[in-house]
């Protein structure tokens, strides 16, 4: 039978620049050192467990707005509410002020702001039943 490609050499390749000298190396060029070292990164990013990883810094949430922790739940839900029956009459208001598809986005985005706030407005007479 006829053999299309040739055997490879008997004897070792000699060193040419920008090459290693073992045949067998994955590292073809100078940079693919780089690439391989990226690969490894990766691969140990998704492959080690999380305790082997090194923690996350702890991050200081911004402080611009804030909800004290002392807060009271009755009064974070009254202001829920508050918020709600503001924004329902924007979209409300707002609504009418257009037509077509752009109106009918506008009340569902209203309708569901209502509904949000009948929420809020349950679990607020749930936790003051006699207010």
């Amino acid at each position: 039978m006829f053999k299309h490609t040739p055997n490879p050499p008997e004897s070792a390749p000699e060193a040419t620049p920008g090459r290693p000298t073992d045949p067998v190396s994955p590292y073809a060029f100078l940079d693919s050192r780089k690439l391989h070292d990226a690969a490894l990164r990766a691969l140990d990013h998704y492959l080690l467990p999380q305790a082997e990883k090194q923690p996350k810094p702890v991050t200081q949430p911004s402080t611009i707005f804030t909800v004290l922790p002392e807060v009271d739940s009755e009064t974070l839900l009254a202001h829920a509410c508050e918020t709600l029956a503001s924004a329902n009459v924007m979209a409300s208001e707002l609504a009418f002020t257009l037509s077509g598809p752009t109106c009918s986005q506008l009340l569902g985005i209203q309708q569901m702001i209502s509904l949000a706030e009948l929420s809020v407005n349950r679990v607020l007479d749930q936790v003051d039943p006699q207010g």
